[in-house]
Formats: structure tokens, sequence, C-alpha cells
């Protein structure tokens, strides 16, 4: 039978934790390309290796592992913590924590979700899209920066000119990025990218961080699993008759996406018809306006799924029809 062999990884090691005649077998690799070689001599046909999504330390070794048909399983490392802190564990080490990974995969092992490479162009509109908010951060910082010395009264012309220089390079560099991110798409991604963008409210940015995180709406089967990954689903809390918390969504999700489809609500409540039907409707029950941009938010992320997958552009008469 198939072995689970668990795996916790970092920047320079990797541990490895799997039973064998009852026993736990513990092992510890080097993170590069020997390491990988040595770690295969272990794994024989239909083992499953599952791994935490941690950074990107563990994209070399599911890439290699995945590109010599070994089965990998990525999963979230909220998932092992919450798990871990439901066993009552408290031991935290490399060790354990490969052990505990590997457990968790013994008792899911028919649940696992099988871990497959993004596309290359995915891969690097991704690369780009980090960039690109690192690049806007650095931006709004110097901004920040330079208004700071000015409100004092007085600001060397020294530091003025540098300010300015980085500024306009900081410009120059987002809008190369952006417009490189853009040519990517249009040019592998170009259908999806017209759908989306034919939605009243939706725009170049948002059409193309949703192609990036659905790895072209191939990721997710429905659209429900879309809203929760995006971390737009609802949360109730309440407990009996007594409790009657507060309901809000649940933000376990992609913050980049979620501010994208909040700003774009702004659009979507005055020209996407669904939208301002939405809007009109809860702001007649007094519902608080941020309340109302989230829900409309959530709105065009269904628009979005049912589009991109129906294959047919947003037509605003048969909107009903698509927008489930």
């Amino acid at each position: 039978m198939s072995k689970i062999i668990g795996i916790d990884i970092s920047k320079q090691t990797f541990d490895v934790c799997f039973e064998q005649q009852e026993r736990l077998i513990h092992k510890v690799y080097d993170n590069n390309l020997f390491g990988f070689i040595s770690f295969m001599e272990l794994i024989k046909n239909r083992d499953i290796i599952v791994m935490e999504a941690s950074g990107p330390y563990y994209m070399r070794l599911a890439n290699y592992l995945h590109s010599h048909n070994i089965i990998v399983s990525v999963l979230n490392p909220l998932i092992i913590r919450r798990y871990s802190q439901m066993r009552f564990y408290r031991a935290k080490t490399d060790k354990k924590d490969a052990a505990t990974i590997m457990e968790y995969g013994i008792l899911q092992r028919d649940e696992l979700p099988i871990w497959k490479p993004s596309q290359e162009f995915i891969q690097a509109l991704q690369q780009q899209h980090s960039c690109l908010e690192l690049l806007k951060k650095q931006y709004h910082q110097t901004k920040r920066q330079q208004e700071s010395f000015e409100a004092t009264g007085y600001i060397s012309n020294e530091v003025s000119s540098r300010l300015e220089a980085l500024l306009v390079y900081l410009t120059s560099a987002i809008k190369e990025i952006e417009n490189q991110m853009l040519a990517i798409c249009k040019s592998h991604y170009n259908q999806s990218y017209e759908l989306l963008t034919s939605i009243p409210g939706i725009g170049n940015k948002t059409a193309i961080m949703l192609i990036v995180i659905t790895d072209n709406f191939k990721k997710f089967s429905h659209y429900k699993k879309l809203i929760a990954y995006v971390g737009l689903s609802p949360r109730i809390y309440e407990s009996g008759t007594s409790v009657k918390g507060k309901g809000h969504i649940c933000k376990m999700g992609k913050s980049q996406i979620r501010k994208l489809l909040y700003l774009c609500s702004w659009t979507a409540k005055k020209y996407n018809k669904a939208c301002k039907q939405m809007y009109d409707r809860l702001k007649t029950k007094g519902k608080p306006e941020r309340v109302i941009k989230i829900a409309i938010a959530n709105k065009l992320l269904k628009q979005a799924f049912a589009i991109a997958n129906s294959k047919q552009k947003y037509i605003e008469n048969y909107q009903e029809n698509i927008c489930f």
C-alpha cells in the first residue's frame, strides 16, 4: 500500500516523516536539487507527498516531484494549524510539524487535493503583481515622506530632487509592469479578459487578478468555493437564544482582490443593472453603505464566475440567468 509522507519545509531544509512497520521515520534533507535527488530514493510508486504552502519555499520541491510524476498535495497552513490545535499538540518543532502533516494526510487520504503547478504565464502574472504591489507601497511611502518634509516648511533642494526623481521612477516602473501584465493577459487569456471586462464595474486590474487567482477559472468548480477563497463569504455569529453576534464577512482569503472588488462596487452600483437593483433594495432596507458595497462585490464575483465559465459576454437583459 502506498504511504503518506509529510513534509515540513523551510528555506534551507525540509523535514520528512512517514510510517514504516508501525514506526515513525524522520529524515532531514537540504532544500536544493541534491536534497531532492536523495529524497526520491525514499519514494515508491503511488506514495503521496503532503506539504504546506509555506511561502515560496515549497515551490521548487513541489515542481520537482510533479515533474517526476509523484502525487503531491499542498495544503493551506491554517488547516494544519487548526488540526494541531484540535489535537492539543503543544510541541512546535520541524519534526513534529512534519509528523502532524503526515497524520492529517493519513486521515484525509481520500480527500486530499492533488496539486498541479500553475501555467507559466499565470506564474509570471503572479510575480509581476507581487512586484507591482511592492512598487506601489514604496511610491506611497515616498510620497508621504515628501509631504511630511514639506509640512515642516523646509525641505532641502537635494532631498526634494531625490524624492521627486524616485517618485518619477516608481511611477514609470508601475506603469511599465501594468502594461506588461495587460500584454500577457491579452496574449494568452484574451477570451477570459474580454468576457470579464464586459461586466460593468470590472476593469483591467480586477479582470487580470481574477484570471491569476483562479488559474484562468480552472481552479474552482463552484462559485461558492471562489467566494470563500477570496474571503467574501458571510460569517454568522450566533449561539442559542442569547448570543446574537454581528455578522460579517470571513476575511480568511485574498485581501488584494477583495479590495479591488470593493472599489469596483462603487461603479457597479451605477452601471451594472443587477448590482444597481441590489443597491436600491438594500438601501431601502436601511443597510449601511459598506455592507451594501460588500454585497455588490460578492455579486460581481458571481457574475465573473458565471460569465467566464459560460463563455458568454455580459448581456444586461439576460443577466438574471447567469448571475446565480
